[in-house]
C-alpha cells in the first residue's frame, strides 16, 4: 500500500511525523490531499496526555484541502473539488443529525460515540498528506474560487465551535451576553452573540490586542480580570447578572465565574476542555443556571 507522512500519536508528549498507509475511498467516502491545517489547542491536550487517543492514531481535525477519490454513491462533487471538511463528521442520518444535533451523532456506534468529533480522536485525521472523510455527503463543503485556504481553514472547528457557543445558548434579541476569554473561539463566540442579537456583550479578558479586537468582533466592553472584579463589574452593568454566559478557556475558575455572572435561570455555555475537578462549593451556586454543551 502506498505510503504519505502523516502526524502519530504514540503516547504523551511522543507523537512524530511517520510514514503510514495512505487511505482509500470507500463506499460513501472520499479522500482528499490536505493543503492546509492546523494545530488546535485540543491537539495539545492530547500530546500532554490530558486527552486519552490510542497509540498510532493520525491527529488533526481542521482541514481543508483537494479531493483525490470518490467512493461510489457520492454526488455533486468531483474529483479535483476544493473542499473544507469540518472537524464534527456526522452521518447525516441518525435522529441527532435529523433533529439537527449534529455534534451529537453517534455514527451508529453506540452511546460511547456520542459527541461527533472523530477525526484525530477515534479516527485518523487531519495533519496527514491525505485524509479519509467517512459519509462524505454530509461532510463536504465546495470552496468558491474568490476565497484562499487561509480565509476558509478556520470554519472547521475554531469558528464553528465559537458560533455553536452562541447558538447552543439560544441567544435572543436584545439579551446580555459575558464572553470569557478572547481567544480565537471565544471572538467568535463574541461575534456569533452579536449577530444573533445580544444587545449588550460583555468579553473578559487580559490580552491588549484580544481586548482590541473583541471590540472589533462585537463586544461592547471588554473586563480585564487583573483590573477589576469581573463578577462585581457584570453585576454593576446589567443589574441582576447576563442573560448568557459563554467560557471558552476552559479552567474552573472562568466556569464557575461564568456561572457566577448569570441572572438566576440564566443559560451558560461552555466551550472549553474543563481539565479541573469541580470542588464541592460549586454546589453553591444559582441553582437556576441552565449549562448547555455545544
Amino acid at each position: 500500500m502506498e505510503p504519505m507522512k502523516a502526524t502519530v500519536f504514540h503516547s504523551a508528549n511522543n507523537i512524530r511525523v511517520d510514514e503510514v498507509p495512505r487511505p482509500r475511498a470507500g463506499v460513501g467516502e472520499a479522500v482528499i490531499r490536505i493543503t492546509l491545517t492546523t494545530i488546535c489547542g485540543t491537539d495539545l491536550h492530547i500530546l500532554r496526555g490530558e486527552y486519552a487517543v490510542k497509540p498510532g492514531l493520525v491527529i488533526g481535525h481542521e482541514p481543508v484541502g483537494v479531493i483525490e477519490e470518490l467512493g461510489e454513491g457520492l454526488t455533486g462533487y468531483k474529483i479535483g473539488d476544493r473542499v473544507l471538511v469540518g472537524a464534527i463528521t456526522p452521518c447525516g442520518q441518525c435522529r441527532a443529525c435529523l433533529s439537527a444535533q449534529w455534534a451529537q451523532c453517534g455514527h451508529g456506534e453506540g452511546v460511547e460515540a456520542l459527541g461527533g468529533w472523530r477525526f484525530g480522536n477515534t479516527i485518523n485525521g487531519a495533519q496527514a498528506e491525505y485524509l479519509l472523510v467517512p459519509n462524505a455527503q454530509a461532510n463536504l463543503a465546495k470552496i468558491p474560487d474568490e476565497l484562499s485556504d487561509e480565509q476558509v481553514v478556520l470554519l472547521a472547528d475554531i469558528a464553528s465551535t465559537g458560533f455553536s457557543g452562541a447558538e447552543s445558548a439560544n441567544i435572543r434579541i436584545g439579551d446580555t451576553v459575558v464572553v470569557f476569554a478572547q481567544g480565537p473561539i471565544g471572538l467568535c463566540s463574541t461575534a456569533g452573540a452579536k449577530l444573533m442579537g445580544a444587545s449588550f456583550i460583555i468579553g473578559v479578558d487580559s490580552d491588549p490586542v484580544r481586548m482590541t479586537m473583541a471590540k472589533r468582533m462585537g463586544a461592547d466592553i471588554v473586563l480585564d480580570p487583573k483590573q477589576c472584579d469581573v463578577i462585581a463589574e457584570v453585576k454593576r452593568l446589567t443589574g441582576d447578572g447576563t442573560d448568557v454566559a459563554i467560557e471558552a478557556l476552559g479552567l474552573q475558575e472562568t466556569f464557575e465565574n461564568g456561572l457566577r455572572c448569570l441572572r438566576p435561570g440564566g443559560t451558560l455555555s461552555s466551550l472549553g476542555f474543563i481539565r479541573a475537578n469541580f470542588r464541592s462549593h460549586t454546589t453553591r451556586l444559582p441553582p437556576a443556571s441552565a449549562i448547555t454543551k455545544s
